[in-house]
């Protein structure tokens, strides 16, 4: 049974390298999964840091640019989202990002009144 079954939101969160959000939000509209919010990020997980240089002084990089990305799902299954983020974001290097799914109490849609899986 799918994890979206019986009226269940999930809130899919993401966090990519910035050059494969068009990816990404390909990927998202094939499966049927348009709808979503980007923020850009600053943040550090396996992804190494690195050393630079300017004006002379050296420094140091430990965060690195992502790109969040939020998809709330009612009617597909948020396994297919996830799916769909990690192919289009995956490039085999240390810094690809991670890929978390939340349960949703509850939804509103402000425009419209509707609530529960009928608002997403």
């Amino acid at each position: 049974m799918s994890d979206t079954a019986s009226g269940e939101i999930k809130l899919v969160m993401a966090f990519v390298r910035p050059d494969k959000l068009t990816d990404v939000k390909q990927a998202l509209a094939e499966v049927g999964a348009p709808s979503l919010t980007v923020t850009d990020v600053s943040g550090r997980g396996s992804q190494p840091a690195k050393k630079g240089q300017w004006r002379g002084e050296e420094y140091t990089v430990d965060l690195h640019q992502k790109v969040k990305i939020e998809c709330v799902v009612a009617d597909i299954p948020a396994e297919d989202v996830v799916e769909a983020i990690a192919d289009a974001g995956h490039t085999g290097e240390k810094g690809d990002g991670k890929v978390f799914v939340l349960p949703v109490e509850s939804a509103y849609q402000i425009r419209t009144g509707k609530t529960g899986p009928d608002a997403v």
